[in-house]
């Protein structure tokens, strides 16, 4: 009697541990989902930043004049009215001959 007691839980845990293993949720696809959520999570985390970022600039960009004067002379090479414009352009170095 108590062998067979034995031997059916033996099989039991055996079944347990094979689902555990090779189941349909097995610990390694338990171990890769937790690992993709951990990336994802950082995924978010950078672009949450990136748009409060975003969302600051065009927040500036309503409000303020300045920041809007400043973006279109650096971005686009934009001068105010009455202004003059100095581009300095450095002579090309010579090539010694031989």
């Amino acid at each position: 009697m108590f062998r067979w007691l034995l031997l059916i839980l033996l099989v039991m845990l055996a079944g347990l541990q094979y689902r555990l293993w090779f189941g349909e949720a097995n610990l390694r696809q338990v171990w890769q989902l937790e690992q993709q959520i951990l990336d994802q999570q950082q995924v978010n985390q950078q672009l949450t930043e990136r748009n409060k970022r975003l969302e600051a600039e065009v927040q500036d960009l309503k409000r303020g004049v300045s920041a809007l004067e400043e973006r279109a002379r650096s971005e686009m090479g934009m001068i105010r009215e009455g202004e003059t414009f100095f581009q300095l352009i450095e002579p090309e170095p010579e090539i010694p001959r031989r």
